[in-house]
């Protein structure tokens, strides 16, 4: 499609998309702390256990940037 191969559309996906997917996540994590008014422990809380697993997934390309160098 458009002279990409697969293994590239699924690269700028997981890469870009899943971006902006965790992007949008951290925006709505920051939405309902504002709304339930939180407090700053609160916050820190709720994005600590809510974007937790984005970090694994952050470390993952890191560390296979690092090991294909």
């Amino acid at each position: 499609m458009f002279g990409f191969s697969e293994e590239q559309i699924a690269w700028f996906g997981l890469t870009f998309g899943v971006g902006a997917f965790m992007l949008y996540m951290l925006f709505i994590i920051a939405q309902l702390a504002w709304e339930s008014k939180a407090g700053k422990f609160g916050t820190f809380v709720l994005f600590l256990a809510l974007a937790f697993g984005m970090l694994g997934f952050i470390a993952k390309g890191v560390i296979q940037w690092i090991i294909d160098r």
